[in-house]
């Protein structure tokens, strides 16, 4: 187990102890793969009110310190319909409150996902290449985003985590198997 958390560590090339003391600080909050609130529906959010912003500011926060490209409330224990997610490093995090996927291509690509709530655990996924999503904004305003590549990917997942769906659902039967089988391995190890 310590040469796995060394590998890992070593893919974050040149991050400090303060930066890496933050990611790990992070990655505690987030629910893991076995708690039951990964697996539950999230409610749609009827107030947008400075409480729900706050909420959306944490979130912005610990997906930034956990080094991830999205973030559902359910990961966070918070049953609450809503998302941040950031695909491009310097660009604004953005918020998604009762996201809904509209429309998905049927053309598909299979790419091997990561989850901030089975850290260290990647499987291959299939997801649209291209999808649209009707939500709203923190304010309650309301937002349409036509999405591509990485930025559909990133919706798709986040989404089905809101659903109370992970990606080892949309994987393999033989990948999750091994996938679970590692998970199991690690935390036994841990």
């Amino acid at each position: 187990m310590a040469e796995e958390l060394l590998a890992e560590e070593e893919e974050l090339e040149g991050e400090s102890a303060q930066e890496r003391e933050r990611r790990e600080a992070a990655l505690a909050k987030i629910r893991k793969l076995g708690d039951p609130v990964l697996r539950t529906r999230a409610l749609e959010v009827a107030e947008f009110d400075a409480r729900l912003r706050e909420d959306i500011d944490w979130m912005r926060g610990l997906m930034d310190g956990a080094l991830g490209v999205g973030l559902a409330a359910t990961q966070v224990g918070m049953l609450a319909r809503m998302l941040v997610y950031r695909v491009e490093r310097d660009s604004p995090t953005a918020a998604l409150i009762n996201p809904r996927i509209e429309w998905a291509s049927v053309e598909a690509e299979t790419v091997e996902e990561g989850c901030l709530s089975i850290p260290g655990i990647r499987v291959d996924v299939e997801r649209p290449l291209h999808l649209r999503v009707a939500a709203a904004d923190e304010y309650g305003a309301a937002v349409r985003i036509e999405a591509s590549g990485m930025e559909a990917r990133v919706l798709a997942h986040e989404v089905d985590h809101l659903d109370g769906i992970l990606m080892l659902d949309r994987a393999s039967k033989a990948q999750r198997r091994e996938a679970i089988r590692e998970w199991r391995d690690r935390q036994r190890e841990a």
